[in-house]
């Protein structure tokens, strides 16, 4: 049966056919037969090895566009190549809405349809490009790193006024880093804009330590008014204060407060390295999640929240030394996530089509980080965060994950795709930006 195998891999195996027999003349040792057979078995081996091996890929992570996903969920790639996506918003009529960081082709904002298996191109505008997108009461609003833009929607969701929107913030700081400016909209006609501190923890800014001149037009959530036009940031309050870069953002419609997610400082060992070891600068400080109301205080660059001791901390700029606790005045978030992990978006899940638990509960982008290292990179995922009643409740858990690649890519830092933003569709879908690649995914739920 073997021969018969090998002879129709090779046709001329007859060749080889070889007869022991007794005569002196023709008789071929056991020696020489083996070494004229050794390169016929090694290439059978390789041939029966590669008919029968088991596929490398994980069928149903091909499934699910690479992604592992909970018991139930399906993924798929919608569309790809769309430039560094960033917000995203969708409509009831199943259009999407996505920014990206920079115009592509004179366009900084692109809108698809869903079609369902695939999103198609419908048409694209804004010679800007940024982060922030949002609709609210008929109008879409968009943001660049100096100002926030507004576009009046039709019966249909569609823009009107493509070329010619309405400014309605201006001139806001945007400095050498942390210059993305997130937006939000609450129940009362105001607009909530994240205005970044540029710098990681003031250190070049308050040599003295008189106190942090950052803080005075920059690191914080203004407020302003989402119907008046040409606003300066001196015409905002300054809602919050304390955060050193938010960039999700979400209106938390049961608690009726605004939710956000800081960017921890970096640099703890490399900064003090008697103080805090090369793990623990990987893992601290923790990205928090905080519920704000207005007149709150964050504490950056003052303080850093440390997620394995649960409390606020003292920084190490200002007397702090990995064991003493912060003042209690700063605001201590309402969640915690490990270090590095750079949340870039937020979404409170109101939809039907998933199962009761994700109900009001929050789904988090992590961008993942570069600077992690020596540790395993960390991020490139979207998380779930349990909610009761307006407020987080219970353990954090992964939701999707394989947006890195592969374990070697997520290592060194050269992930495939980057998680950015998150928005629901009118029919409870999860849709995920990804400014690497420019992939949209589309998560959906099937009992």
């Amino acid at each position: 049966m073997v021969m018969a195998f090998l002879q129709n891999i090779f046709p001329d195996l007859h060749l080889f056919n070889i007869t022991l027999c007794t005569t002196h003349t023709n008789r071929i040792s056991m020696k020489k037969l083996f070494i004229l057979l050794l390169p016929i078995v090694a290439i059978t081996g390789f041939v029966l090895f590669n008919a029968f091996k088991k596929p490398v890929n994980n069928v149903a992570d091909a499934a699910n566009a690479g992604l592992t996903l909970p018991a139930g969920f399906n993924a798929a790639e919608i569309a790809d190549n769309l430039g560094d996506a960033r917000h995203l918003v969708v409509t009831p009529q199943n259009d999407i809405y996505v920014h990206l960081a920079g115009p592509r082709n004179g366009k900084g904002i692109i809108v698809l349809h869903d079609a369902g298996d695939k999103a198609t191109v419908k048409t694209g505008f804004a010679d800007y490009g940024g982060t922030g997108i949002y609709i609210k009461n008929g109008y879409l609003y968009a943001s660049n790193d100096r100002d926030v833009f507004r576009y009046k929607l039709n019966e249909k969701n569609e823009v009107v006024n493509p070329g010619s929107p309405e400014r309605i913030i201006t001139g806001l700081v945007s400095r050498r880093m942390h210059q993305a400016k997130a937006i939000c909209l609450d129940n009362s006609g105001n607009i909530y804009v994240n205005i970044g501190a540029y710098s990681n923890i003031c250190s070049d800014y308050d040599k003295d330590k008189k106190g942090c001149p950052v803080l005075n037009d920059a690191a914080g959530i203004w407020q302003f008014k989402a119907n008046k036009l040409n606003q300066k940031q001196s015409d905002g309050v300054r809602y919050a204060t304390g955060l050193r870069n938010v960039v999700g953002m979400a209106w938390n419609q049961q608690d009726n407060r605004l939710f956000v997610m800081q960017h921890g400082r970096d640099a703890l060992h490399d900064l003090y390295p008697n103080l805090y070891t090369v793990h623990q600068s990987a893992e601290l400080p923790a990205e928090c999640m905080f519920a704000l109301k207005k007149g709150d205080n964050a504490g950056w660059p003052y303080v850093y929240y440390d997620w394995m001791q649960h409390k606020n901390m003292l920084g190490p700029e200002y007397g702090g030394d990995g064991k003493k606790g912060a003042d209690p005045k700063y605001l201590e978030p309402v969640a915690a996530y490990p270090g590095h992990y750079a949340p870039d978006g937020l979404l409170f899940y109101t939809g039907n089509q998933f199962p009761a638990k994700y109900k009001n509960g929050a789904f988090i982008a992590f961008h993942g980080s570069w600077n992690r290292a020596p540790e395993p990179q960390a991020g490139y995922c979207v998380v779930f965060q349990p909610f009761r009643n307006g407020r987080p409740s219970g353990k954090w858990e992964v939701f999707a994950d394989g947006f890195a690649g592969t374990a070697e890519q997520k290592a060194s830092g050269r992930a495939i795709h980057r998680p950015c933003g998150l928005a629901q569709g009118p029919d409870g879908s999860l849709y995920v930006s990804d400014d690497n690649h420019g992939t949209i995914y589309k998560i959906t739920y099937k009992k």
